[in-house]
């Protein structure tokens, strides 16, 4: 009876082994409380003490609202700050005087023997020209950009005019881009629109080539100037370019290089931003303006170049691209030619591969290529010529790209494949078309005419 009433009576006692087992466990808990106890007083220590506030109140303020249109006050104080930085900015600049006197240290401290014509100068002549350059000119005379203008010279110098020619290039890019921020009117590092046009506009005076053009021209040429930033530095059509993209490419180079009045005439030929071919572009728009209405009709814009382009791509341009009661007005006929002119350019297959996209999927099918190849045989049998087989050109055309997907061309493979004027060309304009299956027969009529020419 003993033993069973021992056995019936409730006991909190625990056996030795689950006795143990807490006491490990318990020992766990504590030792990952101590080790975040003292991983949190190390980082707190280390962050600048436990009396440092470590809340949000600490974060540095990052953004700054734009003053509302209504807050006059601040939006005059906010535009006044600003000149006032960039002209601190424009002084830190070297002036003429400062550049030749750079120029005159750099001549006294040449190096010999001289390579060839080229005076050249070694790393402990340079950094004397930089002690007694100025505090102006410290930036230049750094280890990092004597590095950088080795060519290979068994001495171990550097040419003094690649060096100068640095230092003029650094200081125009420094100017151009204060210049530019002064008419970044939202203060944001881009130019709308309206913002480019007006530096443009105000740039027109200091372009000695440009001073045949009438005023009356003016506005037609900053719109034709303005459009091709717009088309080439802004793909998304966001109405707005960084400054610094404009600094990077060559269109500003261009641009300025109409400053030079001895300007050969091949170069003015063959630089958009030049007097005659504004004039150009201007005057074929007018041409194709058959009923002087400011506009051009798909019918007008059909005899643009050689009029052979097919009429299932002008449908494309004119349901795409934006037209007013059905009619193109001059930008959007501008961003036409810069496409068309360019095929070769990202930007322009862009806009091309949007026109021949007709279901917008993101890539060009057998179907999407015979649609508009269809339209080229449709023109050379109306020629009298015989129709080349689509089968044909499908092949070539795939054998070309060589697409990372058999059945599908994308913009990216036509980019990589540098062929995308080509294909463009195929199937768009019958003149590109018969240019492309003739390329043996003219490549030799070539040959020959060189031939000729060496001969006589």
């Amino acid at each position: 009876m003993a033993a069973l009433r021992w056995k019936s009576e409730p006991t909190d006692t625990i056996s030795a082994p689950s006795a143990l087992r807490v006491y490990v466990e318990k020992t766990e808990e504590e030792k990952k409380e101590e080790e975040i106890s003292l991983f949190t007083k190390y980082y707190s220590e280390w962050k600048g003490g436990e009396k440092r506030d470590s809340s949000y109140k600490n974060i540095p303020r990052f953004y700054y609202r734009l003053p509302a249109e209504d807050e006059v006050l601040l939006q005059k104080l906010r535009e006044e700050s600003r000149a006032v930085f960039l002209q601190r900015k424009s002084r830190e600049l070297l002036d003429n005087e400062e550049l030749q006197n750079l120029w005159f240290l750099l001549d006294k401290h040449q190096v010999l023997p001289m390579t060839g014509e080229e005076a050249t100068i070694n790393y402990d002549s340079f950094l004397k020209v930089g002690e007694k350059a100025g505090a102006k000119c410290k930036q230049f005379f750094t280890a990092r950009v004597y590095a950088k203008l080795l060519n290979g010279d068994p001495y171990g110098r550097i040419s003094i005019m690649q060096f100068f020619n640095y230092v003029m290039r650094k200081v125009w890019l420094h100017q151009t881009r204060i210049g530019l921020s002064l008419y970044d009117v939202a203060g944001q590092g881009y130019l709308r629109e309206s913002d480019l046009e007006n530096y443009i506009l105000e740039l027109i005076p200091t372009l000695p080539q440009l001073d045949g053009l009438e005023k009356s021209f003016y506005s037609f040429y900053v719109c034709t100037a303005v459009r091709k930033f717009f088309f080439f530095l802004d793909p998304l059509r966001t109405g707005k370019i960084k400054i610094q993209d404009i600094l990077a490419c060559s269109f500003l180079d261009d641009l300025l290089e109409l400053r030079d009045e001895e300007l050969s005439k091949e170069s003015q030929e063959s630089n958009w931003f030049s007097a005659p071919s504004a004039l150009r572009v201007y005057g074929q728009y007018l041409n194709l303006d058959k009923d002087h209405n400011g506009m051009l009709s798909k019918e007008e814009l059909s005899r643009y170049g050689t009029g052979t382009l097919t009429d299932v791509f002008l449908d494309r341009v004119y349901q795409e691209c934006l037209t007013y009661d059905g009619e193109m007005d001059y930008k959007t006929y501008l961003d036409f030619v810069l496409a068309l002119e360019n095929r070769k350019e990202p930007a322009a297959l862009q806009y091309i591969f949007k026109l021949l996209d007709m279901e917008n999927k993101g890539y060009l099918n057998v179907f999407a290529l015979n649609y508009f190849f269809r339209a080229i045989q449709d023109q050379m049998k109306l020629h009298g010529q015989e129709p080349v087989s689509f089968q044909d050109v499908k092949d070539e055309i795939f054998d070309m790209v060589k697409p990372k997907d058999p059945y599908k061309i994308t913009l990216q493979d036509l980019v990589t494949s540098s062929q995308g004027d080509t294909v463009s060309s195929i199937l768009i304009d019958l003149n590109g078309f018969w240019t492309y299956e003739n390329r043996e027969v003219l490549v030799a009529n070539d040959n020959d005419s060189s031939a000729d020419l060496d001969d006589t």
